[in-house]
């Protein structure tokens, strides 16, 4: 008798064939669910920095490098060419004013001052015997007038007698024609005389005068004159210290040429080096702050360079109120330079964050601080602590703000 053989309802290839199916359905399930929400990836806490939106005072400022310099530097040049011969300190002397540096040696400046002084003197030796000739020919003159005068007086006299004589007819017409001719005569002389005593007058005048004006111009040149031999002698213009003297015992020096300068050192001001990208931005009165010592000072903007150069301009900052104590020439300060004014704003610390995103999104933790999104947001002004939060964030946020050079393409941080 023949057994009935039971069929089985799963064959071995069946099996094979749900077993696929549902591996390929868990691979489209992970695939969804991994997908989910874009990809994420688990990083330490310890290795990230979490920040919290504040709302505080911001003000945009910029930082820059600053050297001090003193208020004041007058420059020493050779006024007059010559040989250093004696110097009388040395560099880095506190100076007064008038006191003597150095001295220069100049033959020809001196031998031009001799001449000078001979063609004074001689000038001067000339007026003396030009005006005694004047005064000698001015006497003979009024010799010559006195004669004429009391020749005049003497023929008036007989002319008047003899007018007299000759109406009574005591004596003749030729001898009274005689007087009468002899007087007119001198009258004329003596109109003649005067005339001559007064252009001689004008004439000594007016020599004396041009004498005297070529004396002065002589003696204005002299006194030009030894003014430059005078200069070969270099004297501190002003009350400071004397640096970077650059002259030696034998050396010879140009007219004009850089011999040293006097610092005034009874103030101080701060050459700073600002980038060009902010030049239209910057003006005098513009404030800055900068720490020392655990102090804060502030300086103001007096002077700006317009220049550009290398990509970068200068100016010239003050100390508003005090200046700090041990301050030195050549001492390095940063200081912050303020860009406007201070104002109520949405605050997030600065941070490594910036340079992947552009300030154009951030990963914003969740409530529960289990994890971090990606958020847009817009960033304004910045400090050297802070940007400006225009929007996409609130007060009380918690977001990353270190570097996000290994989040590539993440979309969602899971924190441990």
């Amino acid at each position: 008798m023949d057994i009935q053989i039971e069929k089985k309802k799963f064959s071995k290839s069946k099996i094979i064939t749900f077993a696929g199916i549902a591996l390929l359905l868990f691979l489209i399930i992970y695939v969804i669910y991994a997908t989910s929400g874009g990809a994420k990836l688990a990083v330490s806490k310890e290795r990230i920095s979490i920040s919290t939106i504040t709302n505080g005072v911001f003000q945009e400022n910029i930082p820059v490098s600053g050297i001090v310099l003193p208020i004041t530097t007058i420059y020493l040049d050779a006024i007059e060419g010559g040989r250093v011969e004696e110097k009388f300190v040395e560099d880095g002397a506190i100076m007064k004013k008038g006191e003597p540096i150095l001295r220069l040696s100049n033959t020809d400046l001196e031998l031009s001052l001799i001449n000078q002084e001979t063609s004074v003197y001689n000038l001067l030796t000339q007026m003396q015997i030009s005006q005694n000739a004047a005064r000698q020919n001015t006497i003979n003159r009024l010799n010559q007038f006195t004669d004429v005068e009391n020749n005049l007086i003497e023929a008036k006299r007989l002319y008047d007698l003899n007018t007299k004589l000759y109406e009574k007819g005591a004596i003749g017409r030729q001898e009274y024609e005689s007087s009468v001719n002899n007087y007119n005569y001198q009258k004329q002389r003596m109109k003649l005389t005067k005339e001559v005593l007064q252009q001689d007058s004008i004439s000594n005048k007016q020599e004396i005068q041009q004498a005297k004006n070529s004396y002065i111009r002589t003696q204005s040149a002299l006194k030009l004159m030894r003014k430059k031999v005078e200069d070969l002698v270099v004297r501190a213009p002003i009350d400071g210290q004397l640096t970077s003297l650059d002259a030696e015992i034998g050396q010879s020096k140009n007219k004009g040429e850089r011999l040293g300068q006097i610092d005034v050192i009874t103030g101080f001001k701060v050459r700073v080096d600002i980038d060009e990208h902010y030049i239209s931005r910057i003006y005098t009165g513009q404030k800055g702050t900068f720490s020392l010592n655990g102090k804060q000072y502030t300086l103001v903007i007096k002077k700006i360079f317009t220049q550009v150069t290398n990509g970068r301009f200068q100016v010239d900052m003050v100390f508003e109120n005090e200046v700090p104590k041990g301050i030195r020439r050549g001492q390095n300060l940063q200081i912050q330079v303020a860009l406007s004014a201070e104002k109520q704003a949405l605050l997030v610390p600065k941070g490594g964050f910036f340079l992947k995103t552009g300030g154009n999104w951030i990963f914003k933790l969740s409530e529960d601080g289990q994890s971090a999104f990606k958020v847009d947001i817009q960033l304004g002004s910045q400090n050297t602590k802070y940007y400006e939060v225009i929007s996409g964030l609130k007060v009380g946020d918690k977001v990353i703000t270190s570097s996000y050079d290994s989040f590539n393409e993440i979309e969602q941080l899971i924190i441990e």
